[in-house]
């Protein structure tokens, strides 16, 4: 299933200033966040991997903020290479993506993440 912010992203006039070939990468990030199931997390860089980019973990995490506000693709289930949430602990989106992994039955202790727990591994 392609997912509504690739169909956006193809009628958004800032992004005719991008390469395709950075609308194709971008596009290959969100897919595979896309299938990180409920419950589970993947780690910038496994995300970048399993897009075909290896080494490419910055360019994930660009890619996640450049998504909408109301996206569907479900960004709070990718967090960095130790089991921690990137964003400032301060901001709103630390304390959204923070519940939403909790509703989601993901345990935090003292800010992390066990990866050994719930790393997703497709």
């Amino acid at each position: 299933m392609i997912s509504p912010e690739i169909n956006e992203e193809q009628n958004n006039p800032l992004s005719k200033q991008l390469s395709a070939e950075v609308k194709i990468k971008r596009e290959s990030i969100w897919q595979v966040v896309h299938m990180i199931p409920s419950g589970k997390v993947a780690t910038y860089g496994q995300v970048a991997a399993l897009a075909g980019l290896p080494k490419a973990a910055r360019f994930a995490g660009t890619s996640l903020k450049g998504l909408p506000k109301a996206t569907r693709i479900p960004w709070h289930r990718v967090i960095n290479a130790q089991g921690r949430i990137s964003l400032p602990p301060s901001s709103a989106s630390y304390q959204e993506q923070n519940q939403r992994l909790t509703q989601e039955g993901v345990l935090i202790l003292n800010g992390r993440v066990a990866l050994k727990d719930y790393q997703w591994e497709p």
